[in-house]
């Protein structure tokens, strides 16, 4: 017999506010392609994973959502909300994933990719597509105060992978951070970013949803 399968959750986050979209509905919940935008995220966690748990603001918790196996409500911030998803996620899960409902077009495939780079011995896996224009950083008073070598620089996408146990180990004390490979990197945990799709991009913008239905067609 060949080695038991390794137990993948993942957990979606559609909890954001969204106050930059500039709509009285949610981006995540703005209708793409035929279904919500959060419904194709939900859609490629489900083909990956053994199972799939979707994080909402307070507002949506009461709706029905059969594509996934729990619901809970988020918390204030987005490393709040992943720590909600991860109560919810069983002891046995091995990897669990972490991708934000707002990019639509990411697919099985990257899912899977990730997934891979963590089963080959990673402690974290994300997507990351090179830069394409020059960075600066800059002071308060815009400033610059250097320019930044881009080909060392990557922009970096969910899903996000990792190890089950360094994930929660990462989130005790209830840190901040804009996504979750910061926290596992401040353990000292192995983070390795594998391609990304450009097309994979994050709808902030209503804008971005016309962009995305481009891609769709």
């Amino acid at each position: 017999m060949g080695p038991e399968p390794v137990r993948v959750w993942a957990i979606v986050l559609a909890a954001g506010q969204a106050t930059r979209y500039g709509s009285d509905t949610p981006k995540q919940y703005e209708r793409l392609g035929g279904q919500r935008v959060l419904d194709w995220s939900i859609d490629a966690a489900r083909r990956t994973c053994d199972g799939v748990v979707l994080v909402v603001a307070e507002a949506f918790a009461g709706a029905p959502e059969p594509g996934v196996d729990a619901v809970v409500v988020g918390g204030a911030t987005r490393s709040a909300s992943v720590r909600a998803g991860l109560r919810l996620v069983p002891d046995d899960a091995e990897i669990v994933v972490v991708h934000d409902a707002a990019r639509p077009l990411a697919g099985a495939t990257l899912f899977d990719s990730v997934i891979e780079g963590v089963a080959a011995g990673a402690d974290g896996a994300v997507p990351g597509v090179p830069l394409t224009d020059t960075v600066k950083r800059v002071d308060d008073r815009g400033q610059v105060l250097e320019t930044l070598d881009r080909e060392e620089l990557v922009a970096v996408q969910t899903p996000q992978a990792f190890r089950a146990g360094v994930l929660r180990d990462a989130h005790r004390g209830e840190p901040e951070a804009t996504d979750d490979a910061a926290l596992v990197e401040e353990l000292g945990a192995t983070v390795v970013v594998i391609p990304g799709d450009p097309c994979n991009l994050k709808i902030t913008f209503a804008n971005d949803l016309r962009i995305a239905e481009l891609h769709l067609t």
